[in-house]
């Protein structure tokens, strides 16, 4: 069965924003499912965002960040 975005239910999402790149933590449920967290980070290039792996962070984004993952958590 192919993603059908329709049935991705957005429970919590927040953004974080640094100099030329965000951070995205959300909680999402699919059909009904069981509850996900998601973290995912966008690069600006240009004026538009655009979506890049998370990969590694810095401390500073993990010091911000983490304060978004306990709020997440807690709508589980």
């Amino acid at each position: 069965m192919p993603y059908d975005k329709s049935l991705d239910m957005e429970v919590f999402k927040e953004v974080k924003e640094f100099e030329d790149t965000r951070i995205s933590v959300g909680v999402f449920s699919y059909n009904g499912g069981e509850k996900k967290l998601q973290l995912s980070r966008e690069n600006k290039a240009a004026e538009d965002w655009r979506f890049a792996k998370l990969g590694r962070m810095t401390k500073e984004e993990t010091q911000e960040v983490l304060p978004l993952i306990t709020k997440a958590f807690q709508s589980m």
